[in-house]
């Protein structure tokens, strides 16, 4: 019997078994920072961290909460407020079909989660924004939400932690949506008043009206590696002013060289970091 003919792979050929045998959607996730290919569930593992060049992924609110609070202690506060349309607004869309869209595209039903959490033993109230949600815009049920968590802290004698993931004021919301910078920030000066230890943590990004808030009201604040921060993003402070802008503008090495924040805080040492802070406090 003749041997078989061995088979010639040409291109067409090696385009159509690499076809017939792709990696399934998600599997993999590239570093937009570094392009390396990543293992989801390996980058998962590491809190979202690129093992490759320290990139800190950005998170969603409840992933952010299961890294901070000791497992299973995280008590919701404030889930029945939320975001209504009292300006009937429309642009390409209805205001509520954005809502409705960004609730089913994420599994959440507002921009920030807010609770009493215990962490590494200590019993803080616990607040956390989720980019995911429009941009992590502060609408009124945002700015609403948070004023109580902070109520809450003053009713409990809790120390208060913020972790902030904000494209500013939610925009849908025009005048209402500014009224809550000066809502969070009067909640946070009766908070103060009472005494009370507030520690703002900076994630990527953190700009706009949260900014300008509650975000840098800290009595200590915290900032995650190369986060954006700022009130303007730079694109648009370079067109205003028409000049080049320094290395690293924004960032949160930058901020920290500056004075603006206290200390970079590596994502893996973050929850250690709150509970040590906590302690000297001694709250």
């Amino acid at each position: 019997m003749a041997e078989p003919t061995p088979r010639t792979w040409n291109d067409a050929d090696l385009a159509t078994a690499t076809r017939k045998k792709q990696v399934p959607e998600g599997l993999w996730v590239r570093c937009e920072k570094c392009g390396a290919m990543l293992f989801r569930r390996a980058l998962e593992n590491n809190l979202s961290v690129c093992p490759e060049c320290d990139n800190h992924f950005r998170i969603s609110a409840p992933d952010r909460i299961a890294q901070i609070a000791d497992p299973g202690s995280f008590d919701e506060i404030a889930s029945d407020v939320q975001s209504t349309d009292p300006l009937g607004f429309v642009d390409t869309k209805p205001y509520p079909d954005r809502l409705k869209a960004a609730k089913s595209r994420t599994g959440a039903d507002e921009a920030v989660q807010c609770g009493s959490a215990f962490i590494k033993g200590r019993k803080a109230m616990l607040v956390v924004m989720d980019f995911r949600f429009l941009g992590g815009s502060m609408g009124s049920a945002v700015g609403e939400r948070i004023a109580r968590a902070v109520e809450e802290a003053i009713s409990q004698d809790l120390p208060l932690v913020i972790v902030s993931a904000s494209g500013g004021a939610r925009m849908m919301e025009s005048g209402l949506s500014l009224m809550q910078m000066a809502k969070t920030s009067a909640a946070l000066a009766r908070f103060d008043e009472a005494g009370g230890l507030y520690i703002s943590v900076l994630t990527d990004p953190t700009t706009g009206g949260v900014t300008a808030s509650f975000a840098m009201l800290g009595d200590v604040t915290l900032a995650e590696p190369d986060a954006l921060i700022g009130f303007a993003g730079p694109r648009v402070i370079k067109n205003t002013i028409r000049q080049d802008l320094p290395e690293g503008f924004q960032r949160s090495e930058f901020l920290l060289k500056h004075g603006f924040v206290d200390r970079v805080v590596a994502r893996r040492d973050l929850r250690s970091e709150i509970s040590s802070l906590i302690d000297y406090a001694g709250k």
